[in-house]
């Protein structure tokens, strides 16, 4: 597949992310997709299924996500994005944090995703509640 239609199939996961549109996110990955924080101690998601669990475990506290990608840059079957995500609680409070993110792309899907950020810095914003919820759920909940 050329750069473009590489780029085309990142941009339409991330905009179903966006949206919370899970159907159309998981149409974007491959069966054995492996999704990571790269910084966090979890394994990540392996395939479609518990990756959309284990990014319910945040998105659905969300009232609201916004995405700005600052760069993206194809070249074979790797895409790298320099991108921003801000969420707005249900309850009210809202997180601005800068990223990057690496997918490896097979057979128009994308194989691979993995996000690099600063934890102190994104998590450090997160409500306390928030937290509490989050320290709920381990890797057994996307793992399955």
């Amino acid at each position: 597949m050329s750069n473009e239609e590489h780029r085309a199939v990142v941009t339409k996961m991330w905009d179903a992310l966006t949206v919370m549109d899970w159907e159309t996110l998981k149409s974007c990955l491959t069966e054995d997709i492996h999704y990571e924080d790269v910084p966090t101690e979890d394994p990540g998601a392996r395939d479609p299924e518990n990756v959309v669990k284990r990014l319910r475990i945040a998105f659905d506290h969300l009232g609201d996500h916004k995405h700005v990608v600052h760069h993206m840059v194809c070249e074979g079957d790797v895409v790298f994005l320099d991108h921003t995500e801000e969420w707005t609680f249900k309850s009210g409070e809202q997180v601005s944090h800068q990223f990057c993110t690496l997918h490896e792309m097979r057979d128009g899907k994308i194989s691979r995703w993995s996000d690099y950020w600063d934890v102190s810095s994104f998590v450090g914003q997160f409500p306390k509640w928030f937290l509490e919820e989050m320290a709920k759920s381990s890797a057994a909940d996307f793992s399955g």
